[in-house]
């Protein structure tokens, strides 16, 4: 697996202070993508030991909440399998950190049900996930008012009690991080 970026200090993909990892390698191509460089599963680098501990350290610091994935998409069958060794060793090492995926497939239909997507990792990946933020981007309904979310069909998962309970449950934002997002 290649990946295109990582921020170390990110505040836009997801609660807190983050680091955040884009993956190259995307077949959605959603019109109006913020990363179409991404769509190329050998664009930007190797994701390799080097980078895992450069991650790793990256995320160590108590003023970061935890690990966003990107893209590109996490969850293409080749980068599940290249991301989740990754992140048993981030749950393994630092569980205080909680871990944020954003995915254009849909949990139901992609994720849990038989898809091209789903592959032999997909249910271990998907329990190492605290946050899970699904469906393509659809340019007609981009909403830039709405919180870590670009289109208003994306929904803003906590995949522990979705998976628990079989049903989705959303995760709840708190006020200020709606008032926040109002301004």
């Amino acid at each position: 697996m290649n990946y295109g970026e990582i921020k170390n200090y990110d505040i836009a993909n997801g609660e807190g202070v983050r680091v955040t990892l884009f993956v190259s390698g995307c077949t959605h191509h959603c019109r109006g993508c913020f990363n179409p460089e991404t769509w190329d599963f050998s664009y930007g680098r190797p994701f390799d030991a080097a980078i895992r501990q450069e991650l790793l350290q990256a995320l160590a610091p108590d003023y970061i909440d935890g690990l966003t994935l990107l893209g590109g998409e996490p969850f293409e069958p080749d980068n599940q399998r290249a991301l989740l060794p990754f992140l048993k060793e981030v749950r393994q090492t630092l569980p205080s950190k909680n871990i944020w995926a954003y995915t254009g497939y849909t949990l139901e239909t992609d994720l849990l049900s038989h898809s091209r997507a789903r592959c032999e990792c997909t249910d271990e990946m998907l329990s190492l996930l605290d946050v899970l933020v699904d469906g393509e981007f659809i340019q007609a309904q981009k909403n830039i008012s709405l919180s870590f979310r670009g289109s208003e069909n994306q929904r803003i998962i906590d995949l522990p009690q979705t998976l628990a309970a079989g049903r989705v449950i959303l995760h709840e934002l708190t006020s200020e991080q709606i008032r926040m997002r109002g301004k």
